[in-house]
């Protein structure tokens, strides 16, 4: 470990040399629209010189003087392009590139001017084009990007209801998930059938598994960085679409100050919402409508992003993104002598306001101040209006989380061959675990439990991207994490370093290395998508979580012009302090009301270790007629703690041994879309009963006892085998949809057909163990019960064919 800090300073400090250049900057951008590009290739022709642009779009080459130079920009989508310029003063260069709506064979040189996976030192990331992301088909044509992430090589696929991303046998909440830099705690809506991001609103998605630059931490498995769209400065435009249970809209457009002058900022909205509550809202009352009872019941999802950004100068810009989404169960009804009403909500809040200041053509800076609250709360309310029996009763359970953080990054783009990336984080986390108000008149019971914590976790962190040779790129970078918390102080070093050499034929071997720190847990007992999960700090009784995490693979361009690549990665990833209720305990079992420290969580989990290994396999191609990939993972996780399964190795629910996805979309035509997913992955490690029997025990009763009679009870016991020791069948599952375009006057519109679970497999969503008792006459008059134990399956989505009608003006 020390050895490979020191390496990793090494890198960050190498010396270097700087001869006479010159350097070219600016941002590029969409062409209709004028949105800023995210990783746009930048080079210079015929040689290796290049960069890519940055997350505002941003790029800055440094080149040896000459006569002229010839740049290049090329991105997967769009349409590539030179430039040829003096090259004899620094100069600011704005570039625009034009989409390619429609992607025919594209014959460029022999010499490929696309991107290559072979040219970037960074592995186990992957970027997704949002336009494959729409036409994959999905669930009720809900267009989910979370799902779709699942489809992946390394992410656990599978499972309706689960809400939970699991990346290289890592858990739900060790995925960092953000959105225009503000992480977002539960990432799910309607139990984590769908996920909270509309695909209208994003720009760009990005998935990080293993070599995590040093500007991300926090979390141990992965990190999934969403960009929401600028906004249009050319028009005001929007698309939006209406399906079996939402609708959705979103608007973009110009902020002008004067309207002969070309627009300086753009807003963008978009909202989302289920209407099922509306649909089945007039049966309810159909039903009802003899009754006195005025009830209603209902549940509904919704989503509403928001994004404004203005040009102040040349060298600053300001961008305000917002989100707020929510889900709602209620259920309430009132009667002549009672009225109650229950319900179950959670939802996210989100907000980060971010500044961008260009101190010169090499050195680009941004500071974010950003706010993110998550909470979860059941509640249940009951008044009594019979005066002979009149009783109150209340409960309302809480649990969240809310930060207010501030950050500030700067690139440095010293030559093509080094730059570098600086930045420190500051968050502050108000941690409730749990918020219990319980009040019943009748019983005479009245509690009141509420329990914060308030902690800093701070970061520094620095990072390069270095080339000592043609072929070589090393990415090395150190972040030092700081957690605050009282009687609990802890200063973390978290070295990683990520390289790949360049081989003949576009093919390139890399391997990565990283340690990682996690200051937050997420409790979770139900494996459903339930939104019962808590978040709880490290504490003094309870460690942070760390891994440290080593891959190495091979990746081929097989074809740079028709975006075809191949990636293999083998990974070995060891987790320790991972957190687990202990046996028989939950988010919501409150031990001794008059002990609040007996019922504390604290009290309710155990820590353990974990081992994850695999080899993952990605065979994708983006760009043609024909777009999608097929990968295969096989993978092992094992866990051992202390204190359960009596301190022998168990597998999580999540361990999967196989799983596959193969995804294709063909554009038959630039009106007709078909696209297919067909995934398989090993089933869910489960525990169940293995054997059930009947206990009996005396129940000497005075009068029976007189009479000469004996009394008895009985109870049913149930036995555990090994924790997690059985397999639930394996899931597979087909889904097809077709896209149709109609151009009209002044919209486009298009339908979209799907259906989900094709040839309607029953995949397991749950199982039961049930007694069937066959009782048997014996000698002496008593029955004696013959127990024998079945095992059923339940399942949840048979076929289910949608249909969406989607517009965009």
């Amino acid at each position: 470990m020390k050895k490979l800090t020191q390496l990793v300073a090494t890198c960050l400090l190498v010396n270097f040399s700087v001869h006479a250049q010159h350097t070219i900057s600016g941002f590029v951008r969409e062409q209709k629209s004028k949105e800023q590009l995210i990783g746009v290739n930048i080079y210079q022709k015929n040689t290796t010189r290049g960069v890519n642009s940055n997350s505002y779009g941003y790029y800055s080459l440094s080149l040896p003087a000459s006569d002229s130079v010839t740049l290049v920009f090329s991105m997967v989508g769009y349409k590539k392009k030179s430039i040829t310029i003096p090259f004899q003063k620094n100069q600011k260069i704005d570039i625009e590139l034009e989409d390619e709506n429609y992607l025919e064979e594209v014959v460029v040189s022999s010499k490929s001017e696309k991107n290559k996976l072979s040219d970037s030192p960074n592995m186990s990331k992957i970027d997704l084009p949002v336009d494959q992301i729409k036409n994959i088909p999905t669930l009720l044509g809900e267009k989910d990007v979370l799902k779709v992430i699942q489809l992946l090589p390394g992410v656990q696929k599978g499972s309706e209801g689960q809400s939970g991303i699991y990346v290289r046998g890592g858990g739900p909440d060790q995925n960092l998930i953000i959105l225009d830099d503000a992480v977002v705690y539960n990432a799910s809506h309607l139990f984590g059938f769908f996920s909270t991001f509309n695909g209208d609103a994003l720009k760009s998605v990005e998935l990080t598994k293993g070599g995590f630059p040093a500007r991300y931490g926090g979390r141990l498995s992965s990190v999934i960085d969403l960009t929401m769209k600028d906004g249009n400065k050319q028009k005001l435009s929007g698309e939006g679409g209406i399906g079996l249970i939402s609708s959705r809209l979103m608007l973009e457009g110009p902020l002008r100050i004067n309207n002969s002058k070309p627009a300086k900022g753009s807003f963008l909205v978009s909202g989302r919402r289920t209407y099922v509550d509306i649909v089945v809202r007039p049966f309810i009352k159909a039903q009802n409508s003899g009754n006195s009872n005025n009830e209603k019941t209902g549940y509904y999802f919704y989503d509403l992003n928001s994004k404004f950004n203005y040009d102040i100068n040349s060298k600053n810009k300001i961008y305000l993104s917002t989100y707020m989404g929510k889900d709602k169960f209620y259920d309430s009804y009132d009667s002549e002598i009672k009225t109650y009403s229950n319900g179950l909500n959670w939802g996210n809040l989100t907000g980060t306001l971010r500044w961008n200041h260009l101190f010169g053509e090499k050195t680009f800076g941004n500071a974010s101040i950003i706010y993110s609250k998550y909470n979860f709360n059941i509640f249940s309310n009951e008044t009594s209006i019979d005066r002979t029996k009149p009783n109150d009763f209340k409960l309302n359970y809480n649990s969240g989380i809310e930060d207010f953080s501030f950050k500030y990054d700067i690139d440095y783009f010293l030559k093509p061959s080094l730059s570098f990336r600086f930045g420190a984080l500051a968050i502050h986390h108000k941690f409730t675990p749990e918020a219990v108000v319980v009040k019943d008149q009748n019983a005479s019971v009245d509690i009141n439990n509420q329990n914060a914590y308030k902690v800093w976790e701070n970061a520094l962190y620095a990072e390069n991207v270095w080339s000592p040779t043609a072929n070589l790129k090393i990415n090395s970078g150190l972040r030092l994490s700081q957690y605050l918390i009282k009687d609990a102080p802890t200063l973390k070093l978290e070295p990683r370093i990520s390289a790949a050499y360049k081989l003949k034929n576009a093919m390139a071997i890399k391997a990565s290395y990283a340690v990682m720190n996690q200051y937050l847990h997420l409790l979770t007992n139900t494996g459903i998508g339930l939104p019962t999960d808590l978040w709880v700090p490290a504490t003094a009784k309870v460690a942070p979580q760390q891994s440290s995490q080593f891959a190495v693979g091979i990746v081929k361009d097989i074809d740079p012009e028709k975006g075809i690549s191949l990636s293999i990665e083998a990974y070995n990833k060891k987790m320790s302090n991972i957190l687990s209720y202990k046996e028989g305990s939950s988010f919501l079992s409150i031990e001794d009301p008059s002990n609040t420290d007996n019922g504390s969580w604290e009290n309710k989990v155990t820590s353990g270790n974990g081992t994850s290994y695999g080899i993952e396999f990605l065979l994708q191609k983006k760009v043609g007629k024909f777009s999608g990939w097929a990968g295969y993972t096989w993978s092992k996780t094992e866990w051992i703690f202390p204190e359960l399964n009596f301190g022998k190795k168990f597998f999580p629910k999540y361990d999967r041994r196989h799983d596959i996805s193969l995804v294709g979309i063909y554009k038959l035509n630039p009106k007709i879309t078909f696209s297919a997913v067909w995934v398989y992955g090993t089933g869910n490690a489960l525990t169940i009963p293995t054997s059930s029997y009947s206990a009996y025990q005396s129940n000497i009763n005075k009068d029976f006892y007189q009479n000469g009679e004996l009394g008895w009870w009985s109870y049913k016991v149930k036995e555990y085998g090994q924790r997690n020791s059985f397999r639930a069948e394996p899931y597979h599952r087909l889904d097809v949809g077709i896209k149709i375009r109609t151009q009209k006057k002044r919209f486009e519109g298009t339908w979209d057909v799907s259906v989900y679970n094709a040839y309607s497999r029953k995949n397991p969503f749950f199982y039961t163990v049930e007694s069937q008792n066959n009782f048997t006459q014996s000698p002496n008059s008593f029955s004696t019960p013959s127990n024998k134990l079945v095992l059923k399956r339940y399942s949840l989505f048979p076929i289910i064919p949608a249909v969406t009608y989607n517009f965009k003006f």
